[in-house]
């Protein structure tokens, strides 16, 4: 057990999740009762139900927990936006690294099935059928830097500022926090003037593809970085369908999959 939960959080993840989670409150100062879980395996546990998709109740008891303990775990931390200060503080040690690349930044979208929930709606490429949409940009190398969710129906022009305003001011390996990128690479689902009026206004350079009259080949030399990173979240294999009645633990799920990502390129 005490590998598996090793290899699911490393030292290195392990230290940095330490920096973020709240303290425990001690509910019985005097003394007595059952041993509170480890926050360590509670957090392996996550991981794995993450990666593996796996149901709460199929989850292994090799972890030591039990899986209502787990839930109980993820809900609070959720609630606490745990996994959104994880994902700063390793976009943080990326930045102080130099390993984050500002002049190229792409913004892209991807829709997933939903059994349940608030914030879905009906997906106008499938169908109908009920189901989230995951808004994300990332920089050069393909890294997530902003992240959000919304329902399948909503437009992804809708998603542009919202996510823009939502980079975190990011640590650089020299001189201030940076929180811009120099240039912004969008398909034609984003080609709207007053989007690209709103860039320019912040000193963010665009690259949006026009409707009608360009090719997506000649598009996609800096584009394809983002759809990378979309197969990328799809390794969290509770991402391919929602299952949660709440957003922000679809959500959560979405931040550990950054998380994981930014971490091997961490550790790489």
């Amino acid at each position: 057990m005490t590998d598996l939960v090793e290899r699911l959080v490393p030292d290195e993840l392990w230290v940095l999740f330490r920096r973020v989670v709240p303290p425990t409150v001690v509910i019985r100062p005097q003394g007595g009762g059952r041993r509170r879980a480890g926050d360590r395996e509670a957090l392996a546990a996550i991981i794995f139900v993450a990666t593996s998709g796996c149901t709460w109740r199929q989850l292994p008891p090799v972890f030591g927990p039990a899986w209502q303990t787990v839930y109980r775990r993820f809900a609070k931390w959720s609630g606490d936006r745990v996994w959104a200060r994880l994902h700063r503080v390793v976009l943080d040690e990326l930045g102080a690294r130099g390993e984050l690349d500002w002049s190229r930044c792409a913004i892209d979208s991807v829709t997933a099935r939903a059994a349940k929930g608030l914030l879905t709606g009906p997906n106008p490429t499938d169908r109908g059928k009920l189901g989230p949409k995951i808004h994300l940009v990332t920089d050069r190398n393909g890294l997530p830097l902003s992240l959000g969710i919304s329902g399948a129906n909503m437009h992804d022009s809708q998603g542009l500022e919202p996510l823009v305003r939502g980079i975190p001011p990011i640590r650089s390996r020299r001189g201030p926090r940076r929180r811009r990128p120099g240039k912004l690479h969008a398909d034609k689902g984003y080609d709207y003037d007053h989007l690209r009026r709103w860039l320019r206004k912040r000193g963010i350079r665009h690259r949006i593809a026009r409707r009608g009259g360009e090719s997506s080949a000649r598009l996609g030399r800096h584009r394809w970085v983002v759809e990378r990173t979309v197969s990328w979240l799809a390794g969290c294999r509770r991402l391919h369908r929602r299952y949660e009645r709440k957003p922000e633990h679809f959500l959560a799920f979405v931040g550990i999959a950054a998380v994981l990502i930014g971490h091997r390129r961490l550790t790489s």
